[in-house]
């Protein structure tokens, strides 16, 4: 956002938006977290102006309890979790709100 308006447009187009995945793979398809320089920059202007239209987030886990508390995703169906371990899952996912799936990709 803020790049060019064509890049804009796309960004709040909900085909592209309604499916995030925010995590890199690098080499031996090893699971990543984003820079944190891109990650401040979804959480703080990007995923405000678009968090409506998120059903789907692919995550890393070092970077989901900060993804996840960025802002409120009233959408939101579905969540795919990398490189989670059963202590850190049960701590985050305790609480009063359910999604419809959870996927574990441990």
């Amino acid at each position: 956002m803020g790049v060019n308006m064509r890049l804009n447009q796309i960004l709040r187009d909900s085909i592209f938006t309604s499916c995030l995945t925010l995590l890199r793979v690098v080499s031996n398809n090893r699971i990543c977290p984003l820079p944190d320089t891109v990650l401040d920059r979804f959480c703080l202007e990007i995923l405000p102006k678009i968090h409506n239209q998120i059903k789907w987030l692919n995550l890393e886990s070092l970077s989901l309890e900060r993804i996840l508390l960025t802002i409120d995703y009233p959408n939101l169906s579905g969540l795919g979790v990398y490189n989670i371990d059963e202590k850190t899952a049960i701590s985050v996912f305790k609480g009063p709100k359910e999604l419809r799936y959870i996927d574990f990709l441990i």
